[in-house]
């Protein structure tokens, strides 16, 4: 897994953040064992105390579990993963909506742009570079 950081924010915030993403989009599967809490830090670059306490909320969300001789799991609750998933992707279109807000663009205007930027990408919905 591939850690980024950045300055503006805690870093057990931000490990929350990319777990979550993680898990919505299918990197992390439901059910799949998560290494050791060491580990990740160590890939992350982070005190192990910081990833335990991002797992720890993690496991209050219900995104994980633990069992107390093999680790912790991706939960594999479906249905959660899914709301997970939907929270972020409107977290991202608010995100979206206020920058073009900030620019100027009306609603309608913001509509037409999604539209034709549809146009742009690829027949699978990726843009095209």
């Amino acid at each position: 897994m591939e850690w980024q950081f950045v300055d503006n924010a805690p870093i057990y915030s931000q490990i929350i953040q990319q777990m979550k993403l993680n898990i919505a989009s299918g990197v992390l599967a439901p059910g799949e064992r998560l290494r050791s809490v060491r580990d990740m830090a160590m890939e992350a670059g982070v005190n192990p105390n910081t990833m335990q306490r991002a797992l720890a909320e993690l496991e209050r969300d219900g995104l994980v579990y633990s069992q107390r001789t093999s680790g912790r799991y991706v939960t594999e609750e479906t249905s959660m993963i899914e709301e997970t998933r939907k929270t972020i992707a409107k977290d991202y279109v608010k995100s979206f909506m206020e920058s073009m807000n900030r620019l100027g663009y009306s609603s309608k205007e913001i509509a037409d742009i999604v539209e034709n930027f549809e146009g742009e990408a690829g027949t699978n919905g990726n843009l095209k570079m």
